[in-house]
């Protein structure tokens, strides 16, 4: 598990960083780490999704996912729940800066991706090696630590200090593959990984277009859309 705390500790450290260096920053600049931010989330979002799409046992099920995902999340009006949410916060607190929208957007960005979901599995079925730093058990996790580090700083300079609330995410999706792997072995499917890949690839995208000012896609609306390569593959091995 260090793997997984030394991850949740950096997003932790960057974002207190954010958190301080943003109330200094002049609004220009804040605007220009928006503009930065929204860039770097549609190449993440392209570079997680494009390369896992050539592995793909079924190439429709993400526009499956995402057809489902949308209308379960619209039906659920999840993306009007956040928004209402975040208007109370901002009438609370007395400013107009849509954090929870924010945080949505880091949790996409530190939780999809091969690291996040590979490495905390590796690290399991390495158990002997994972609590020494260093050893190959961890090194995706030590990698992803150092993005999030940086991520995490940057988002927290423009949102605010909610975007720590992200740490103890990563911790509880990262804890959870790490039981997976634990328990199971290599117990989640590689085409399941893929899947999700894709579809959070698309919703990092989706993120980026809306900070971007470019497209609103309401992401918050499009995240049942990951659960379903998972109820998908589940529903397959069942039946095997």
């Amino acid at each position: 598990m260090l793997g997984t705390i030394v991850n949740t500790a950096t997003i932790l450290i960057g974002g207190v960083f954010g958190s301080f260096l943003g109330t200094g920053i002049k609004e220009k600049y804040k605007k220009a780490l928006f503009d930065a931010l929204g860039l770097c989330c549609i190449v993440l979002g392209i570079n997680a999704s494009l390369p896992n799409m050539a592995k793909s046992e079924y190439p429709v099920l993400f526009i499956a996912s995402l057809a489902i995902g949308s209308i379960i999340g619209t039906r659920l009006d999840l993306q009007g729940r956040i928004d209402r949410a975040n208007a109370r916060l901002n009438e609370r607190n007395g400013n107009e800066n849509n954090g929870l929208q924010g945080l949505m957007t880091g949790i996409l960005l530190y939780c999809i991706g091969t690291f996040s979901i590979v490495g905390p599995v590796l690290s399991a079925l390495s158990p002997s090696q994972g609590w020494t730093i260093g050893e190959s058990a961890n090194t995706f996790l030590y990698t992803n630590a150092t993005l999030d580090l940086v991520t995490s700083a940057v988002l927290a300079a423009s949102f605010g200090r909610i975007m720590l609330w992200a740490a103890p995410v990563l911790f509880c999706w990262q804890g959870m593959f790490y039981a997976i792997g634990y328990f199971c072995g290599d117990g989640m499917p590689e085409p399941m990984r893929v899947e999700l890949s894709i579809v959070g690839g698309v919703l990092i995208v989706s993120s980026g277009l809306a900070i971007l000012g470019i497209k609103d896609c309401k992401t918050v609306n499009l995240l049942p859309s990951l659960l379903v390569p998972v109820v998908f593959y589940l529903i397959k091995m069942i039946c095997m």
